[in-house]
C-alpha cells in the first residue's frame, strides 16, 4: 500500500511540473489529501474529481464512506419543498454515486474502516444494497451501517403506510440478505412488521451492534422479545410496542428507551450484565403508570442513568435506600433532564440516598414551551395529566451525608 501511495503521489508531482503549475494541494501526500476529504459531505469529495484530474482517484482511496440521499436532495434544508418525486429522484442519485465510488476501488486496495449509507426505501434500494453486498464479496469492510429513510415522515404516516413500508424492507431483506448479513449498525423508522420477519432481522444481521428502531412496531400494544449475541447499543423511540423484553443481550452496554404507551413497566431486563448505560424519556400522560426503579431495572445493575421527563409530570417514584441499593449500587452519574419548573427538587434526596457511589449529578428544571403541549382542550384529548407535575418525597434528609458526589450541576434557575 505505501508502494502504490509513492507512485501516486510522483505521477501527481509529475504532471504537475510537466505544465509548469505551482498546486500545493496536489503535492500533498495522499493521507492528508484523504483525511481533508473525510471532513466533506461526500457530495462535495465527489466534486474534487473535477477540480483537477490527478484528484481523480482520492475519493475511491477514503477509509471512510459516508454517502447520505440527504445530499442530493434539493432544499434539503426545507422539507416542506420537497416532493416525494424529489425524493426518489435523490435517491436515485445517490445510488449511481454509490456505484461510481464503489466501483472505483480496487480489489488490492487497504479496507473499508467505515461505510455508512443512507438511503429512501424504495425501488432504488435493492440496487444499492446488491452494490454494497458486492464490495463486502471482494473487500474487507470494518463497520458498515444502514440507515434506511421512509419517503414520509413520522406525523405524515397512517398505519397503511407503515405496513406498506414493511412489505418494501422485507422485499429488501429477502434481495440482499448478503448485504444485512454484513452489517454493525442498522437504523429503521415508520416500519410495521410481523412478528417472524422482525425474528428474521435479527436472525440475519448477525454482526449488528447497534440497532435503532424509530416509529417501528409489529402491530399496536405487540410486546418485541430481543435476542443477539453482538449487539452493545440499542434505541427504540417512539414504537408503539406493549412491552419490551431484552432476554439475551450478553454483549449490551447502552440503552436508550423514548416514549412509550405501555400503562404497565413498558421494559423488562432479561440477560444484559454488560449493561452500563439506561436513557429513559417520556411524556407522563395519566394513564403511565408511576415506575418504581428498583423493580423496573430489576436485575440491571447499571452505573449511568439519564431520566427526561419532557417538562411534564414525574413519573418515577421515590423509594427508600433498602429498595435502591441493589439497582443503584454501581451507580455513578445521574442525569435529570425537563424537570418542569413546577416541581421542587426535594424528592431528588431518594437518588443520592439510594446510590452511594453517586459521582455526579446533573439536574435541568425547564418549561420548554416549543415542545410542551399548551393548549388546554388538546391537553385534555390526548390525556395529559392534570395532577400536579411534582411527586412527593416522604424521607428525611437532615443528617443525610454522601461521601462520593464530586460533582453537582442544576440548570435551569
Amino acid at each position: 500500500m505505501a508502494m502504490g501511495r509513492g507512485k501516486a503521489n510522483t505521477r501527481v508531482a509529475a504532471k504537475a511540473s510537466t505544465h509548469g503549475q505551482d498546486d500545493r494541494l496536489s503535492k500533498l501526500p495522499d493521507h492528508i489529501l484523504l483525511t481533508i476529504l473525510e471532513q466533506l459531505d461526500i457530495r462535495d469529495a465527489a466534486r474534487t474529481m473535477i477540480l483537477c484530474k490527478q484528484w481523480r482517484h482520492i475519493p475511491s482511496m477514503l477509509n471512510k464512506l459516508v454517502i447520505k440521499v440527504s445530499s442530493f436532495e434539493p432544499n434539503k434544508y426545507d422539507r416542506s419543498k420537497i416532493t416525494l418525486d424529489d425524493l426518489a429522484r435523490a435517491n436515485a442519485t445517490m445510488r449511481e454515486a454509490t456505484r461510481s465510488i464503489l466501483s472505483g476501488r480496487s480489489i488490492c486496495q487497504s479496507a473499508l474502516h467505515l461505510l455508512c449509507l443512507q438511503f429512501y426505501l424504495g425501488e432504488e434500494s435493492i440496487s444499492i444494497a446488491q452494490t454494497v453486498a458486492h464490495t463486502m464479496e471482494t473487500q474487507m469492510v470494518s463497520l458498515a451501517e444502514f440507515a434506511i429513510l421512509t419517503k414520509k415522515e413520522h406525523d405524515q404516516c397512517i398505519e397503511d403506510d407503515m405496513l406498506f413500508h414493511g412489505r418494501q424492507l422485507m422485499s429488501l431483506f429477502g434481495a440482499c440478505p448478503k448485504a444485512f448479513g454484513c452489517l454493525t449498525c442498522l437504523k429503521l423508522e415508520n416500519v410495521s412488521l410481523n412478528e417472524p420477519d422482525l425474528l428474521n432481522i435479527f436472525s440475519i444481521c448477525k454482526r449488528l451492534e447497534f440497532l435503532r428502531l424509530y416509529n417501528c412496531d409489529t402491530g399496536i400494544l405487540s410486546s418485541l422479545e430481543v435476542e443477539h449475541p453482538q449487539l452493545g447499543e440499542l434505541e427504540l423511540i417512539e414504537c408503539r410496542f406493549e412491552r419490551v423484553h431484552l432476554k439475551w443481550l450478553p454483549k449490551l452496554t447502552m440503552l436508550n428507551f423514548e416514549i412509550w404507551i405501555s400503562q404497565q413497566d413498558p421494559l423488562s431486563f432479561g440477560y444484559v450484565p454488560l449493561l452500563q448505560s439506561v436513557s429513559l424519556t417520556n411524556i407522563g400522560l395519566s394513564w403511565h403508570k408511576t415506575l418504581k426503579l428498583s423493580e423496573f431495572l430489576d436485575s440491571a445493575t447499571i452505573s449511568s442513568l439519564q431520566l427526561n421527563f419532557n417538562s411534564e409530570k414525574i413519573w418515577i417514584q421515590p423509594e427508600g435506600p433498602k429498595q435502591l441499593l441493589p439497582v443503584f449500587c454501581k451507580l455513578k452519574i445521574v442525569k435529570l433532564i425537563n424537570v418542569s419548573e413546577e416541581c421542587d427538587l426535594n424528592w431528588t434526596m431518594f437518588i443520592l440516598q439510594g446510590a452511594p457511589s453517586l459521582e455526579e449529578l446533573h439536574i435541568t428544571v425547564w418549561d420548554h414551551f416549543c415542545e410542551m403541549m399548551t393548549d388546554d382542550e388538546l391537553r385534555r384529548q390526548y390525556a395529559y395529566s392534570e395532577e400536579k407535575k411534582g411527586v412527593d418525597w416522604e424521607g428525611d434528609a437532615s443528617d443525610f451525608k454522601h461521601h462520593k458526589l464530586s460533582v453537582l450541576k442544576i440548570f435551569g434557575f
